[in-house]
């Protein structure tokens, strides 16, 4: 499973996932932890449609965090003030670039969030959907 994806799916979905993976990794190996949690801000780049050229939108709070198994430095960002969940994207982010064999066994389980956080947002869809109001015109 590509890192971009993995990591939507323990930042979108349960952090108890996330949670136990790196207490997995932390059971296993020594972990050392180069940047402890803390909050920063960082600018949200975005593409304008009409001209396609790059903006900078404004800032957003964000946690990060950074730790090293091995030889191997992992990095957890992630929006908002949620200091576990940047230090444990941190570890696995290190156990994935260090190929440890832990990793290896947790496609399942992230697919079968990634299946549940599709589910939800097909719910939260339908709720909206619910909601739409239809405007219709008069012309002559």
């Amino acid at each position: 499973m590509k890192r971009r994806r993995m990591t939507e799916i323990l930042i979108e979905g349960n952090p108890e996932l996330a949670a136990r993976l790196a207490s997995e990794i932390r059971h296993h190996y020594p972990v050392r932890e180069l940047v402890a949690p803390r909050q920063g801000l960082t600018m949200i780049k975005m593409r304008e449609t009409a001209k396609q050229s790059l903006f900078y939108l404004g800032e957003v709070l964000v946690t990060e965090a950074k730790v090293e198994i091995g030889d191997h430095i992992g990095v957890g960002i992630v929006a908002g003030v949620r200091e576990e969940l940047a230090g444990n994207l941190a570890v696995i982010d290190a156990a994935c670039r260090a190929g440890l064999s832990e990793t290896a066994g947790w496609s399942a389980m992230l697919e079968a969030e990634e299946i549940r956080l599709a589910d939800r947002k097909r719910r939260e869809l339908a709720a909206l959907e619910k909601t739409k109001v239809q405007f219709d015109t008069m012309e002559e």
